[in-house]
């Protein structure tokens, strides 16, 4: 008897340090610490309450639930998409995306899948701008693509709560036989450039030569010693001996110049 007594003594004590640990237990089970990258979607009892974080948090146990959100960009390789542009040439061609979360209860409670739906956006918006544009836009305006890509991708991402930073097309490829055309079409185009660059520069030596027989007509004698200029020249430099016939109006200057010469007094 006396030893039953002594058991209902100590049971108790021993009872009310269990009931001490667990309720500690639950209580730390409830504390919780976001980085500040993160958030915490909170539901209590399976309705959304106010999010929690950065940094030290308390959910009640057992009513509580936290679904961590992480804010940090994510980068993605989008797989090679094989379509066709407007004016019909198939392509192959893929992209980098950099998205981000901008509203965790959105992110959690507006899709399932979030990085796979966005994904998958990605992919379909990639396709309709390359088929919105033809092959030419395509490799000259590069910036033009990649921006309307972006207003396509944002508009369906956005009621996710998903913000895209950036999307760039990275490769495109385009069949053999259109390359070799683009070839053919480049070595033409710059073919031409030199051919109108040429012709402006005879059109500019024409003119210079038109302005020069006018400036050499209007002073006399100008032309007879422009025609003297040229003959020494060409004698210097071919080293050869040229004979020439005078005009009439040199031969009667240097007729005159030997009568002077003749009649000069000793």
């Amino acid at each position: 008897m006396a030893s039953n007594l002594k058991e209902v003594v100590v049971t108790p004590p021993i009872l009310l340090a269990v009931l001490l640990f667990l309720a500690v237990i639950t209580l730390l089970k409830g504390v919780g610490i976001n980085q500040e990258y993160q958030r915490a979607v909170i539901y209590r009892l399976g309705r959304l309450a106010e999010p929690k974080g950065p940094g030290l948090y308390w959910l009640i146990p057992y009513v509580d639930r936290a679904v961590k959100v992480d804010l940090r960009t994510v980068t993605v390789s989008l797989p090679t998409q094989e379509t066709i542009t407007k004016d019909g040439v198939a392509v192959k061609v893929n992209a980098t995306l950099w998205h981000k979360v901008s509203d965790p209860v959105l992110a959690v409670n507006a899709v399932r899948e979030r990085d796979i739906a966005v994904l998958q956006a990605a992919e379909t918006s990639l396709r309709d701008a390359i088929g919105q544009h033809e092959l030419d836009h395509l490799l000259k305006d590069r910036l033009g693509v990649n921006a309307k890509l972006m207003d396509m991708l944002s508009r369906a991402a956005l009621k996710w709560g998903v913000e895209i930073d950036a999307v760039e097309i990275r490769d495109l490829d385009i069949p053999e036989q259109m390359q070799r055309a683009l070839a053919r079409e480049a070595e033409a185009t710059r073919e031409a450039k030199a051919r109108i660059i040429k012709a402006e520069g005879e059109l500019a030596a024409a003119k210079t030569l038109v302005e020069a027989a006018l400036s050499i007509g209007a002073t006399p004698g100008a032309l007879d010693l422009r025609r003297l200029q040229t003959i020494a020249e060409v004698g210097a430099e071919h080293n050869s001996t040229i004979v020439i016939a005078l005009p009439d109006a040199m031969a009667a200057t240097g007729a005159q110049i030997g009568a002077a010469l003749a009649h000069r007094p000793t």
